[in-house]
């Protein structure tokens, strides 16, 4: 069988494309130099392993021998996996949003033999179709204009980049951001809630965690219950709907409707983790007890699905999975998820009826779905929690989905994603009391430390004992919290001297210095026309977001004041975007606020201090760090330390949960 150079590769994505006709290579200088050699615009196509659209392209033009003839002929093609080289997707996303107004995977640009971009969109069609070009006509024209008209596309390319360097700047303020943007901000969230269904805006409806964080922030920082009630009222519609796995647990990707029942079927490592998060402090801050069922299915999942025998955690499951066993290469989106009546009858027998009351499943079935690729229709039922319960129901129909085929698993492990499951597993110890929850947490951190970091450097990804490509902001900064959520679980030393030790190694890296904030890439590299400071909070907060605060959070624990000072100069340097653009920064809010509280630690001191730890981290505090004593003799105690100010230690739990009230 044909094979092209992805074949070498490690990233699942890449893989996927190895038997293309197309001549695909990886992002690198081997592709750089046959560019300027032959003198040939370069194809880019940018996506990930468990993308939808992603499999239509490649089925529709990529597979296909005339259009490879084509991409072979006229154009060096390079594929690239979004989720391994955010940098360059970075980039080059910014440059089709500027000039189209959207983007998306796949992501297709075309540059010139230096990397200049100047044509880009995201999914084409194969044929001319619904008004727009097919995918060979663009290729067809780029190659006409690239042969007779190239002074037009250099012309073009330096005010293409002019324009995108100011895209990307940070405008020059004063620096002093004022909590008017707070108020902004909720404001903004309360106009777009669906105050009937939950979530904010219509449809397609996306969970995003990192608006959440906000709201739970602004409401204890400022008492205001609605921003309570419209996240508790947003995770338990989602935890209702078709989103939701209702039989083997863990979040979709998105919901395409307006009332979370029909999702987009993937499942993404990193809404776990946010999520996971989301429902602990709903939990800690209403008490109740579905929020935190909800928390503990999610980590089921991760553990049973999501997670590596070393102990590393997976990145994501694809939407798409098999119609039928004996097929296992015609897939469909969400075969894995949806029966029909004649299934569940077999499953369930005389608990059939009952089960679909209380699932919303009919003998007609509740939605349309492919029977195939070939896009027969038929009449399949996404489970939606009506009125929940039938445990036993659900089990039996679980162990009969279990010998389906299962969706594509992305394998790698990312050090960013697992930074953030950590964290979630760490929180689940904590506000739950389970082991096994503290022990994945363990067991995550120590393989990240011992497979992705040589002493000097943190790698993104690992797959199949290879560790490679240099830690970009992200995975740096999620790491430092995963890092300091374990210490504040069972208080090890030496995770904080490691949060330390990468910390100090981040801002070496890429910090600026002078002007603030964090370069999402270090410095080097050759091959990226920009470096970006990435401000956005969207399916995942920003490296800049997540910095701030784990230097400010650092601060706190160490007294270290060039930490603080650094974490409140990021803030700063994103003041155009807190004022202007609150609804795009919803976790740089977040460590804003932390930073406008007074510095609050609470130690611990004494033998079995485990009863007074609970108390604390049964409460929703978000401004707060919490330390252990080095000296462990005595009675156990707490004290609560405010502005550098103490007051007189305590024993009493009920005397600590008051005063951490």
């Amino acid at each position: 069988m044909h094979t092209n150079r992805l074949i070498k590769e490690q990233s699942p994505y890449l893989l996927q494309h190895a038997e293309n006709p197309v001549d695909w290579y990886p992002w690198g200088e081997e592709a750089f130099a046959k560019a300027r050699a032959e003198n040939k615009p370069i194809f880019l196509s940018i996506g990930y392993s468990t993308c939808h659209w992603c499999h239509v392209m490649e089925r529709e033009s990529f597979e296909t021998v005339e259009t490879a003839e084509i991409l072979n002929r006229d154009f060096v093609s390079i594929k690239v996996d979004r989720e391994e080289r955010p940098d360059v997707d970075r980039v080059y996303m910014l440059f089709v949003q500027a000039t189209t107004g959207g983007g998306g995977w796949p992501m297709s640009v075309w540059l010139t033999p230096d990397l200049q971009p100047f044509y880009g969109g995201t999914y084409y069609p194969p044929e001319n179709r619904y008004g727009r070009p097919g995918f060979k006509t663009v290729l067809a024209h780029i190659a006409q204009v690239w042969r007779d008209d190239r002074g037009k596309i250099d012309e073009s390319v330096a005010d293409i980049m002019g324009q995108l360097q100011g895209y990307a700047a940070l405008t020059k303020g004063p620096g002093v951001v004022e909590d008017s943007v707070l108020d902004a901000a909720y404001n903004n969230a309360r106009r777009t809630f669906d105050k009937k269904l939950g979530g904010f805006g219509t449809a397609p409806k996306f969970p995003r965690p990192v608006q959440l964080n906000f709201l739970m922030r602004y409401w204890k920082a400022t008492g205001e219950e609605d921003a309570l009630d419209m996240v508790v009222q947003t995770l338990r519609a989602m935890a209702r709907g078709g989103m939701n796995d209702q039989l083997g647990g863990g979040f979709h990707r998105y919901s395409v409707d307006a009332r979370w029942f029909v999702p987009h079927f993937e499942k993404m490592l990193y809404d776990q983790a946010q999520l996971a998060v989301s429902y602990l402090e709903a939990y800690q801050a209403t008490g109740f007890a579905d929020l935190a069922e909800e928390a503990r299915r999610v980590f089921e999942y991760v553990l049973r699905d999501m997670t590596h025998g070393e102990g590393g955690f997976f990145s994501a499951e694809d939407a798409d999975s098999a119609v039928h066993p004996d097929h296992p290469k015609e897939k469909a989106e969400g075969a894995f998820y949806v029966f029909d009546w004649r299934e569940l009858e077999a499953v369930l027998g005389d608990e059939t009826a009952a089960f679909a009351r209380a699932y919303g499943c009919r003998e007609e079935g509740n939605v349309e779905a492919y029977e195939d690729p070939h896009k027969e229709f038929v009449r399949k039922n996404i489970l939606f929690r009506v009125e929940g319960g039938f445990d036993s129901a659900r089990e039996k129909l679980l162990g009969y989905r279990v010998a389906r085929v299962r969706p594509h698993l992305d394998d790698k492990v990312l050090t960013s994603w697992n930074g953030l499951m950590i964290s979630a597993f760490a929180k689940g110890a904590q506000v739950l009391g389970e082991p096994r929850y503290l022990a994945a947490a363990r067991r995550a951190a120590a393989f990240v430390r011992s497979a992705m970091w040589d002493g000097r450097v943190l790698r993104r990804r690992w797959r199949e004992g290879d560790a490679a490509i240099d830690g970009f902001l992200d995975d740096y900064a999620f790491f430092v919290l995963a890092l300091l959520d374990l210490y504040e679980t069972e208080f090890r030393a030496s995770d904080l001297a490691f949060a330390v030790t990468l910390a100090e190694r981040m801002c070496a890296l890429f910090e600026d210095a002078e002007n603030g904030a964090f370069y999402s890439t270090a410095e080097g590299d050759a091959s990226l026309v920009m470096r970006l400071k990435e401000d956005y909070d969207g399916a995942e907060p920003s490296g800049n977001s997540m910095a701030a605060l784990a230097l400010l959070r650092l601060g706190a624990m160490t007294g270290r004041a060039e930490f603080t000072r650094s974490g409140e100069r990021t803030i700063a340097a994103f003041h155009s975007r807190l004022t202007g653009q609150t609804a795009a920064v919803p976790q740089m809010l977040c460590a804003y606020l932390f930073s406008q509280r007074k510095p609050r630690q609470i130690q611990f001191a004494g033998k079995d201090v485990g009863a007074l730890v609970r108390i604390v981290h049964g409460k929703f505090a978000p401004f707060q760090v919490l330390l252990r004593a080095a000296e462990t003799e005595g009675p156990a105690e707490a004290q609560i330390c405010e502005d550098f100010v103490c007051r007189l230690p305590v024993r009493d739990p009920e005397v600590l949960a008051a005063q951490v009230e």
